[in-house]
């Protein structure tokens, strides 16, 4: 029993005994500095010591760049980097998604691949305004009037306003006999000109080509647009001397007529013009023969 309470005693005076720590000068052993410790003080100053030690360091990881340069750890900056380009990369599949769907729509309507309940496959645009059992087409005496003085002033200028375009004039694609008049009440929303296989189409205005190429009911077409929301369309044609994109001048050529596509009887030009979506009619603008 009594070696058993000595222990604990002398591991309390170890642990308190006192020691001097002194610093002398080599050369003269004078005295520098000294300390007096105790084993315990040694103790709490090194587990002290060690804890600041750990601390700063979690501290320079956690809170400062340095942590870029020890393996293991990410750039702060290049994952946000990442993380902002991969939510921009996700927006643009969705523009570009959008705009695919958008794209394919203009296709099959242009080509023609639409339900014919909803849509005339001899045409480009939807007539909705124009239906025949919804609209009278019959104008009154002081529309065919008006319609009248205005072709007999200007029957080559679609747009005659002093603010707009006044010398905005229509050259005719071809010259040839009408076959096929412009027909609302039809929805035969064109102009059918016979020439002979291969005669030069030439476009009726400044503009941009926006669509052209094969489909099976109008065979080879090629679709201009031009300035004032004016649009003009041409099928049936043997060949494309243009491509999309292509920017034309008012008399160039632009194909050569034939008598491509199923809808087609003959050697002859289909020609379409749309002002802002709604069709109009070639000859009040455009002398043919």
């Amino acid at each position: 029993m009594a070696d058993k309470k000595k222990k604990p005693k002398k591991i309390k005076r170890k642990l308190l005994d006192k020691y001097r720590l002194m610093i002398l000068n080599e050369n003269t052993f004078e005295e520098r500095l000294s300390f007096k410790l105790t084993r315990l003080n040694v103790f709490v100053l090194t587990s002290l010591l060690a804890i600041f030690l750990i601390t700063l360091t979690y501290l320079l990881i956690a809170l400062t760049p340095l942590r870029e340069y020890i393996p293991g750890y990410s750039s702060t900056a290049l994952k946000k980097k990442a993380t902002e380009l991969s939510y921009k990369t996700d927006s643009l599949q969705q523009v570009i998604h959008m705009n695919d769907r958008l794209y394919e729509s203009i296709k099959n309507v242009l080509t023609g691949e639409v339900n014919a309940v909803d849509f005339n496959k001899d045409s480009i645009i939807e007539a909705v305004k124009l239906e025949a059992n919804d609209v009278d087409l019959n104008p009154i005496a002081e529309d065919s009037l008006l319609r009248e003085k205005v072709d007999k002033e200007d029957k080559y200028n679609l747009f005659e306003s002093a603010t707009t375009a006044t010398n905005f004039v229509l050259f005719p694609p071809v010259s040839g006999t009408i076959s096929e008049p412009y027909n609302a009440k039809e929805k035969h929303f064109a102009v059918d000109i016979v020439v002979a296989k291969d005669t030069p189409i030439k476009s009726t205005a400044d503009g941009i080509v926006v669509f052209a190429e094969w489909t099976s009911s109008t065979g080879y077409v090629i679709i201009i647009e031009h300035s004032y929301g004016l649009i003009s369309v041409y099928k049936h044609n043997a060949s494309l001397t243009k491509v999309q994109g292509d920017l034309v001048k008012a008399g160039e050529v632009i194909a050569t007529a034939g008598n491509t596509g199923e809808l087609s009887t003959g050697p002859h030009l289909h020609f379409e013009l749309w002002n802002d979506g709604y069709p109009i009619n070639p000859t009040n603008f455009i002398d043919f023969k």
